[in-house]
């Protein structure tokens, strides 16, 4: 056994924490032990790493190594997180990515932090993630045909990321505010306001991606609390209308800069990638899915993983 086979088999943590949320896994070699959840780097009020070493407490007391070593991508590298770690410029290999992660001690723990990417988009702007280059290596990891050519990998999420891949590398990327613009219009706008009937969203959500097709994002939110007010339409269609809408012009722009011939990756959470391949479909265009969580711990795994 080699080194690093021995250094696998030990007890490790892999994790994933957001904005939102913290997602650690308890890996032994190649299993997931357990996993817990825990608050979002915007919900932690004292040090960060307190909250790592209180989230860990229960497996420190049932076996967990007080010198285990901890992988972690996300928000965690951020300027709110455990230390602010420097994004990788793109192009960017897993190579490159791994070299500029950052180890640091916390408590009696290595934590390896994931830099997460920046690139300069082809109309100039300045563009950045924290998490999602984890699912990409991840993905490449676990599709090793996706490391050859050009694909286009569709992240979708609260920062929908657009990215092209080329020969392994992410060369630049695109952020879409898809899933938070649809949160605050579902959440704190009037736009849902005009009844309490939650069905219908479906229908709604193929409404809305037909309105898509006509462009005009501002000019058609407020369609949907007119439907309700004029034609009788229900809450919940209003909420499925949003959904389509906003998922729509996404894919639509995403797809402007896109290969005309070839499918789409997308990774993410399972519902959600169903209705973005439904938003595809009605390019006339095909995709693939990948589980965001599946493709998250398959680049973490990398990320800790000593050369």
């Amino acid at each position: 056994m080699t080194v690093q086979d021995e250094w696998r088999d030990r007890d490790r943590v892999a994790g994933d924490w957001g904005t939102s949320r913290l997602r650690l896994f308890h890996l032994r070699g190649d299993a997931v032990v357990r996993t817990v959840t825990g608050p979002g780097i915007a919900a932690v009020t004292g040090a960060p790493g307190d909250a790592l070493i209180e989230t860990l407490a229960p497996w420190f007391e049932t076996g967990l190594p007080r010198d285990a070593e901890v992988a972690l991508c996300g928000m965690v590298g951020s300027r709110n997180g455990i230390a602010e770690v420097p994004y990788a410029e793109c192009p960017a290999d897993l190579d490159l990515w791994r070299s500029e992660a950052h180890a640091v001690a916390v408590g009696g723990l290595r934590v390896v932090i994931a830099p997460g990417l920046a690139c300069t988009r082809d109309d100039g702007a300045a563009d950045v993630m924290r998490g999602e280059e984890t699912q990409i290596f991840g993905l490449l990891s676990l599709y090793p045909s996706l490391a050859r050519g050009r694909h286009v990998v569709a992240l979708p999420g609260t920062h929908g990321k657009w990215a092209e891949v080329v020969d392994g590398r992410v060369v630049r990327f695109r952020t879409f505010l898809t899933g938070e613009l649809f949160a605050l219009l579902r959440d704190q706008s009037t736009l849902t306001r005009a009844g309490a009937d939650d069905s219908g969203g479906e229908d709604g959500f193929v409404a809305g991606l037909e309105r898509s097709d006509a462009g005009g994002l501002l000019g058609s939110l407020f369609e949907a609390r007119a439907a309700q007010l004029r034609e009788g339409r229900s809450r919940g269609w209003a909420v499925g209308f949003l959904s389509g809408l906003t998922i729509g012009h996404e894919v639509r722009e995403g797809l402007a800069t896109a290969d005309p011939d070839g499918s789409v990756m997308l990774v993410g959470d399972p519902v959600l990638t169903a209705l973005y391949t439904q938003a595809l479909a009605r390019h006339g265009r095909a995709a693939e899915t990948c589980d965001g969580s599946v493709a998250a711990l398959a680049g973490l795994r990398m990320l800790g993983e000593r050369p």
